[in-house]
């Protein structure tokens, strides 16, 4: 089995997990969130932890029973603190301004450039240069920072576009005469 599915869920106080016969619902302070569990998998309760197991010893249900695991333990941890990912603008003139569900972004383009944002996600822009995503879906919070990003990456020669704020971009040196 899954060296990953082997490990309790410990449950915060204020998380309330329901198990019906294939979903996992999690509601706590930030939210609710639930999960449509895999047939080879099941997921019981034992007091204020959750222990997920594979219904049989097939190298699937070993491997997705560590998947489901890690998701719903994300999902435990999204509905009591959040997630948050954090990004930089590094260039002369580049803004970003949010909303209300909008974030009005200027990246040297011709144009601003408008992006919409999901339910469950918020954005807040603490400063002009940085972006801060939240919400209590992990896979939501990264993939809307990820279309962020993915407007203007990072350049290698100067460096400047939209980066996270914990990333390296390794500058390259410019060609020589």
């Amino acid at each position: 089995m899954s060296r990953v599915a082997k490990l309790p869920i410990e449950l915060p106080q204020g998380v309330e997990v329901t198990l019906a016969e294939t979903i996992v619902s999690v509601k706590g302070g930030k939210g609710q969130l639930r999960i449509e569990l895999n047939t080879e998998v099941e997921a019981k309760q034992d007091g204020e932890t959750l222990i997920v197991t594979p219904r049989s010893g097939s190298r699937f249900a070993k491997a997705i029973a560590g998947t489901t695991r890690a998701l719903i333990a994300n999902m435990v941890q999204g509905v009591s603190e959040g997630f948050e990912k954090k990004l930089m603008l590094v260039g002369v003139g580049y803004r970003a301004k949010a909303q209300g569900k909008k974030l009005n972004l200027t990246l040297g383009f011709s144009h601003p450039v408008i992006f919409d944002v999901p339910d469950g996600v918020s954005v807040a822009t603490p400063s002009q240069t940085e972006i801060v995503v939240t919400g209590t879906d992990k896979q939501k919070v990264g993939q809307v920072a990820a279309e962020i990003r993915r407007y203007r990456p990072p350049e290698p020669y100067k460096g400047k576009g939209v980066r996270y704020a914990d990333e390296r971009v390794v500058i390259k040196e410019a060609k020589k005469k």
